[in-house]
């Protein structure tokens, strides 16, 4: 008699149990397909297990850079910022639906937070920077995640500044899983290298940097162990443009170097050459004092000593990169010993040069009282020999007697004409007749005074003889130092022009190679 009770049961509760799951059906299919869709991919989700089926297949990541502006370049720290566009994409096998279940549903953005992540990061960071919070990632129906973000990039680089303001800098960033090994991700290139090598479409490009290019390389290195890891760099070659360090910094000296080279126009006899150069040695070293802060400088000094062959090899990236060729010059490391800093400091000595040689022409045709001749050896050398050297024409000289000849026959004239004189005197009176009465001689103070007065004479013609002889010996100098003047114009001349065009040739290398 019981067994009618269940059956009672059954058909009083299953009215109600067909309502509640139509209900339920109903609320289901009126919530929205994307938070349907969400709660179906999330619901079960492990964010941290690497999402594949098979723990033996790595998972593949795809990364790309766009490289959107140089922020800044700090020699003096090594480190160079840069904002980029970073893409990247793998795949979730976890993260998988078909789309005829979810109104058609193909792609869909989610938290990155609640998925598992690539841990893929760049070697050389040395700050955190100034990146936008990006917190969703987007996940299409076969499961590829789309993992797009800006980032403000500080990284240490080794910048070489030896041929400033016409460098090229050579920086890497290195992407790589910091703890999986290449059979957990491995890592690739979205995009073809060449691709991503000319790609200059969003950089922002009225900086004082000009992007080259960016090259790839994709290696795989192991550490201690022997697992090994996959990475792929990115070499962001950039050039300086170089116009205002040419017009704010070299031109000012060209025109004090070029200034310096007409001052020698000025006679080697006035002392206005002297103090003119002077007045341009104060110049340049003020002005060095001012563009001193300008001058990039590294951790150890200014630009001014390295070993050209290994910082060109570092600079252009033939360690790492062989195939970097393209964008640096073979022969140029071997060239690279001369640098801005040397530049001021080699005008710098050309400046000082020049000054210790007018010192040492206003040193030879100063006039002196007690001035020695010009020795023979150095007038047959300069007046004669260089004077044609350098189509001047033989220097002409004075040949005079010497000082104690002349005196000595000065002296000797005076005598013999006092004593003709006397000579004379007696002989007139001898001649005069006895008896005729002649003129009474003169008294004996008139030919004190006559005596007195040829003495004087004498001795003034002394003085005029030695003054014209030391006229003669500055003329003598004033020419000698003409000559070694022009001779030593000519060399500094050719010294300048020397060095003036090995800077132009090989900054010219520099930018155009």
């Amino acid at each position: 008699m019981l067994l009618w009770v269940p059956h009672a049961l059954l058909a009083l509760l299953l009215p109600t149990l067909l309502t509640q799951g139509e209900g339920l059906q109903a609320h289901n299919l009126s919530d929205p397909a994307l938070g349907r869709l969400s709660d179906y991919l999330l619901s079960n989700y492990k964010k941290g297990v690497r999402p594949v089926w098979d723990w033996r297949k790595p998972t593949a990541v795809s990364i790309d850079v766009i490289v959107y502006a140089i922020l800044s370049v700090d020699e003096k720290n090594q480190v160079l910022t840069t904002y980029i566009w970073y893409r990247q994409w793998w795949m979730d096998e976890f993260l998988q639906w078909n789309p005829e279940d979810f109104d058609n549903i193909t792609k869909l953005s989610i938290l990155k937070d609640s998925i598992w992540v690539p841990d893929i990061l760049i070697n050389e960071f040395v700050d955190v920077g100034k990146s936008p919070d990006m917190p969703y990632v987007y996940v299409r129906h076969h499961g590829e995640v789309q993992n797009y973000k800006p980032l403000q990039v500080v990284t240490a680089c080794s910048l070489d500044i030896y041929n400033f303001p016409f460098d090229v800098q050579n920086c890497s960033l290195t992407f790589t899983s910091w703890l999986h090994t290449i059979q957990d991700i491995n890592i690739s290139l979205w995009r073809s290298p060449e691709k991503v090598k000319f790609d200059k479409s969003v950089f922002m490009n009225q900086g004082e940097w000009e992007l080259l290019g960016v090259l790839t390389q994709f290696r795989e290195f192991s550490m201690e162990s022997s697992d090994c890891y996959a990475e792929m760099k990115f070499y962001v070659v950039i050039r300086r443009r170089p116009l205002f360090y040419v017009v704010s910094l070299l031109l000012p000296s060209i025109f004090l170097m070029v200034m310096d080279i007409v001052g020698f126009y000025l006679p080697p006899d006035s002392g206005e050459r002297v103090s003119f150069k002077i007045t341009l040695l104060l110049g340049y070293s003020v002005f060095l004092i001012i563009v001193s802060d300008t001058l990039p400088a590294t951790a150890i000094g200014t630009p001014l000593i390295g070993k050209a062959r290994s910082w060109g090899r570092a600079r252009c990236g033939l360690a790492e990169a062989p195939f970097t060729s393209r964008l640096c010059h073979p022969s140029l490391p071997a060239l690279c010993w001369v640098s801005t800093g040397v530049y001021f400091v080699v005008c710098m000595a050309l400046l000082v040069i020049s000054l210790a040689e007018t010192i040492l022409i206003v040193r030879l045709v100063h006039k002196q009282d007690l001035q020695q001749p010009v020795p023979a050896w150095l007038r047959r050398l300069i007046l004669e020999r260089v004077a044609l050297l350098l189509c001047l024409g033989e220097q002409s000289t004075s040949h005079r007697c010497p000082a104690t000849s002349q005196s000595t026959k000065t002296d000797d004239c005076s005598d013999m004409e006092n004593h003709c004189s006397h000579l004379g005197a007696r002989g007139d009176l001898d001649k005069t007749p006895k008896g005729r009465s002649g003129p009474p001689p003169p008294p004996r103070e008139a030919s004190l005074a006559v005596h007195g007065l040829l003495q004087e004479l004498a001795s003034m013609r002394h003085f005029l003889e030695k003054q014209e002889e030391s006229r003669e010996v500055a003329r003598d100098w004033l020419r000698v130092g003409t000559v070694l003047d022009g001779l030593l114009f000519r060399i500094y001349l050719l010294a300048v022009l020397a060095y003036g065009v090995t800077l132009v040739m090989l900054w010219s290398i520099w930018q155009y190679s």
